[in-house]
């Protein structure tokens, strides 16, 4: 997995993001790290442009991308 890019969000540290594998992770400030699989490079892009993080994973993550738990 790529490194991880911190971001501006009151709920989340970071995401990297495997453009081979499309596979992005989200470290949240809960300590937990989710996997979602199947985000294209523009959703990953669209992501870290995003005036709030939280608020787009939520609208366009959450639901859409089978996620798994990953080792933080």
């Amino acid at each position: 997995m790529a490194e991880h890019v911190p971001v501006k969000s009151s709920n989340i540290n970071s995401v990297s993001y495997d453009p081979d594998t499309k596979t992005m992770e989200v470290k949240f400030k809960s300590g937990q790290t989710y996997a979602y699989q199947g985000v294209d490079a523009e959703k990953h892009a669209a992501l870290m442009s995003a005036d709030s993080v939280g608020g787009f994973i939520h609208a366009h993550i959450k639901g859409k991308h089978a996620h798994s738990k990953a080792d933080s």
